[in-house]
Order: C-alpha cells, then sequence, then structure tokens
C-alpha cells in the first residue's frame, strides 16, 4: 500500500494522471528530447514546436505475462499517432517518438493504453 501512495505522489508531482484499470501500472513516464541507456534525459512539460522530434518514456511494472501497451499521440483533440509496444516482463521500459512541425504549437497529451486499450496513464505537455 505505501509504494502504491508513493506512485500517486509521484504521478501528482510530474504532472502524469493515470486510472488503473489493469495490473499494469505506468511506474514512471515522461516527455523527453532524447533516451540515452533506455533513460530519459530530461522531463518535458513546454517545449519549442520546432524542436522536430520528442520521445514519450515509460516505465511499466506489474505484467505477469508478455503483453502490450499503446501510445497515443494527440495533438489538442486529434489522435495524430498510434504505437503499439510491447512489454515482456514485469518491470519493463519503451518508449516512442514523434516528429513535430512548427504549425502544431499547443496542447499535446499521450494517453498509455493496456493490451485491452484500458487507458493507464495520460502525461500531458505543451508545444510553444
Amino acid at each position: 500500500m505505501k509504494n502504491k501512495l508513493l506512485l500517486i505522489l509521484v504521478f501528482v508531482i510530474l504532472g502524469v494522471s493515470f486510472v488503473q484499470a489493469s495490473d499494469l501500472i505506468v511506474a514512471e513516464g515522461t516527455i523527453t528530447s532524447a533516451i540515452v541507456n533506455q533513460r530519459p534525459v530530461d522531463h518535458i512539460e513546454s517545449y519549442r514546436a520546432d524542436f522536430g522530434k520528442l520521445y514519450c518514456f515509460t516505465r511499466i511494472v506489474g505484467a505477469q505475462e508478455d503483453t502490450e501497451i499503446t501510445h497515443v499521440w494527440y495533438y489538442q483533440d486529434d489522435e495524430l499517432a498510434r504505437v503499439t509496444l510491447p512489454i515482456r516482463s514485469a518491470d519493463w521500459r519503451t518508449y516512442s517518438s514523434k516528429r513535430f512541425l512548427p504549425q502544431w504549437a499547443g496542447e499535446w497529451r499521450v494517453v498509455i493504453l493496456d493490451g485491452d486499450q484500458n487507458e493507464i496513464a495520460t502525461i500531458p505537455f505543451r508545444l510553444e
């Protein structure tokens, strides 16, 4: 119970919202400018729209068997990308990326879905 409360506190601090609809938990979730050694190099909440490319990093815990998650990239309310990623252990790091056009400034979010397409987290960010 203490670990779950700590995870909830981390999500609140990072601005990540989640709904536990399965055994999968997004233990870490962030938008980053790069991935090095399977880790995000920074935590993006707001970034230049002309940067070109960002990554959504997630560390998933709780898988009892091989499964998958999906990163759904939204610009405002429009889905612009959907990436299905394998989860192959009870503690798995993975990421997807999205290239951006300068005219796509505004509110973004990545919704993380479990294998049954239930929302397990949302990571908001803004391009300026």
